[in-house]
């Protein structure tokens, strides 16, 4: 007896029908596309391809009519360059695409480093800023110079006060001296009697020599 058919109930979802498709590496399709790209880009392919289409044109020209396999009108040349050109277009456009994400990467990898490289910058031109407040603030080998002349001369000046003041000082010592000796020989004659009058006067003393 035959299996009885499963009836689809109407409160179950139906079971997705998938179609498998072949799995494949994007990474390197895009490799492969764009080696495609860059080789169709070069002047080996565009030499090549000449070559091959002329020496097709060529033999299906030239040749004798039972040997040549698309004769004129060449309908198999312009399938097979309809063709190229139907699978070069999409390679083309791929590697662009990839070359489009590879710039848009190294974009950012420049703005970022050009935010970075601002910010150091920045920071030392207020480095700078703040260095150069601070040695204003900085006493200068000009100043320190100027200063220490200025020390130097108080501290002459200051030497020069006290050797005049110690020279009056041995001025009024050797005057208080010669007065305390006037003062003694006075009293000793005022002791002895002696007419201060009838004493004789010399140079020493600062009387004028007698007539």
């Amino acid at each position: 007896m035959a299996e009885p058919r499963r009836m689809e109930r109407l409160d179950q979802p139906r079971e997705p029908r998938r179609i498998r498709l072949p799995r494949f590496d994007p990474e390197a399709f895009g490799r492969w596309s764009e080696g495609i790209a860059r080789y169709m880009g070069t002047a080996k392919f565009i030499v090549y391809m000449s070559i091959v289409i002329l020496a097709w044109l060529g033999w299906n020209t030239l040749a004798p009519a039972h040997w040549r396999f698309d004769p004129y009108t060449f309908t198999f040349l312009t399938l097979v360059l309809s063709l190229q050109a139907s699978y070069a277009a999409p390679l083309i456009l791929l590697a662009q695409n990839r070359q489009a994400d590879r710039d848009r990467v190294a974009a950012e990898e420049d703005r970022r480093r050009a935010t970075l490289q601002k910010a150091d910058t920045e920071y030392l031109t207020r480095e700078i800023a703040a260095l150069r407040i601070a040695l204003g603030e900085v006493a200068t080998r000009d100043f320190v110079r100027s200063e220490l002349s200025r020390l130097a001369e108080e501290l002459d000046e200051q030497a020069q006060r006290r050797q005049r003041l110690d020279r009056r000082k041995l001025r009024a010592g050797q005057t208080t001296g010669r007065t305390e000796t006037g003062t003694g020989q006075t009293r000793r004659r005022t002791e002895t009697g002696a007419d201060p009058i009838d004493e004789p006067r010399d140079e020493v003393d600062g009387d004028p020599p007698p007539v």
